[in-house]
């Protein structure tokens, strides 16, 4: 006998639950992404292990619905009609960052800027370029993060994922596919759990230095005091996304609660009261602009998230 739509979400809140998962039905999505824009899911499911919280997401799949792992939701745009369907979020809480000799070991739904301090307190250096880059591990790997000279690949050893089979399996850092903001998890169907980071030894004065002066320049350049995805584009080839923006006359421009930031053209802030149509509609416009005005097309590193599955 097929399922309804309801029993679906009844029967995998009854396994969220099994599994020691808090369900939140009707949670705004605006409460989980750093721009604060989008609508309600059905269901969202948190406290979860990163391990567990891939066993919910595959079993949400074999259900038939639509489902989502989501870390820290800085790169995500959510629909204002919501997410029909399951969001689940791997537990942030850090217990389970470890640094044990040159390596850091993070669960995937950690913060990057957890590991960045673990990496400090044992005085290890090479992640200082990710402190104050606004994602999840998970996250960080899935789009192979970077900032300041520095990514992810860079420092990346090995990553745990779940198989649609719900098996585990260790990906070396050659096998993940890293490019520019990209990674084999954007096709595989794979979930990240966990990831190991290979470092090296530093003076913890030098590398707490260098983190202070990063995010100095970040404060100073950025405008972190709004909600915002970060970066809202990728780097075209030969220049900069806010360059190309602002030479285009879209610095500062408004539409509704969101704006082309005054201070930095490749973000987009929330001044308050932001729907996603007004982001969306903000993106598509420095899209067709710099396009027009310099001939350069912009790709988003925003992922835009449909309301329901394609």
């Amino acid at each position: 006998m097929r399922l309804t739509y309801r029993e679906k979400i009844g029967e995998l809140s009854r396994l969220a639950q099994d599994a020691g998962g808090r369900l939140m039905p009707n949670e705004a999505l605006s409460k989980h992404t750093t721009v604060r824009v989008g609508g309600k899911c059905d269901l969202m499911v948190s406290e979860l292990s990163a391990l567990k919280a891939a066993e919910i997401y595959f079993a949400a799949k074999r259900l038939g619905l639509y489902a989502m792992i989501l870390g820290n939701g800085s790169n995500c745009l959510f629909s204002d009609s919501g997410f029909r369907g399951a969001i689940i979020l791997p537990d942030p809480r850090e217990e389970g960052v470890i640094a044990d000799g040159e390596t850091v070991k993070a669960p995937a739904g950690v913060p990057l800027s957890a590991v960045c301090r673990c990496a400090l307190e044992a005085s290890l250096t090479g992640l200082e370029f990710a402190y104050g880059i606004p994602g999840s591990v998970g996250g960080a790997v899935y789009m192979n993060a970077g900032a300041y000279g520095g990514e992810i690949k860079g420092v990346v050893s090995k990553v745990t994922a779940m198989l649609p089979d719900g098996t585990l399996r260790d990906f070396s850092a050659e096998e993940l596919e890293l490019g520019y903001r990209s990674s084999r998890f954007e096709h595989s169907g794979e979930i990240i759990v966990s990831a190991e980071f290979k470092l090296k030894k530093g003076n913890r004065d030098e590398i707490k230095a260098k983190m202070d002066e990063l995010m100095g320049r970040r404060k100073a350049r950025q405008p972190l005091e709004y909600p915002s995805f970060g970066s809202a584009f990728k780097r075209p080839e030969g220049t900069y996304a806010g360059l190309v923006i602002e030479n285009s006359g879209l610095k500062g421009y408004k539409l509704g609660g969101a704006q082309i930031s005054p201070k930095h053209a490749n973000f987009i802030i929330n001044l308050g009261g932001a729907t996603a149509k007004d982001v969306t509609e903000l993106i598509e416009l420095a899209r067709e602009r710099v396009k027009s005005e310099t001939g350069y097309l912009l790709e988003p590193e925003v992922r835009l998230i449909p309301a329901e599955a394609e």
